[in-house]
């Protein structure tokens, strides 16, 4: 199965529906099944934020107890969008759609970057311990 890795916070609120899109600065052609894995870093600066840290608490973690190096989810990946307006506060996609609010505030929606949009997000009951890798990588979830 396709896998994606992502620093924490962002991957514990993308996986729990928190953030609608995750987004990146290269494009994917990819669409299906994709798992979330979670890098052994966490964004310690960015879980200082109010916002961030009552996110996160609302998922029942801290600060130092996200989850890390184990891939926590599956889901359906979709659609690769292009981000073609940025107005600081909200943002358009190639199809149209206007990003803004919380799903503009959780991700990074410089012009040229790319939304990934998914869909039947799926907590792993088990996390399963994995090595994160850039890009898009390959791990046999069967043995799980």
């Amino acid at each position: 199965m396709k896998v994606l890795s992502m620093i924490q916070p962002w991957a514990s609120l993308f996986i729990h529906g928190e953030a609608q899109y995750e987004t990146r600065t290269w494009k994917t052609s990819y669409q299906g099944p994709l798992a979330i894995h979670t890098s052994k870093k966490v964004d310690k600066d960015v879980c200082s934020y109010e916002v961030i840290q009552h996110l996160i608490s609302k998922l029942g973690y801290t600060t130092d107890t996200l989850p890390t190096g184990v891939i926590i989810g599956v889901c359906q990946l979709e659609n690769c969008l292009k981000v073609t307006e940025d107005n600081r506060s909200w943002a358009v996609l190639e199809n149209g759609r206007i990003v803004s609010g919380k799903d503009y505030m959780l991700g990074d929606f410089d012009v040229g970057s790319y939304a990934w949009e998914v869909s039947d997000r799926k907590l792993l009951d088990k996390f399963i311990p994995a090595k994160g890798r850039l890009g898009l990588w390959e791990h046999d979830l069967s043995v799980w």
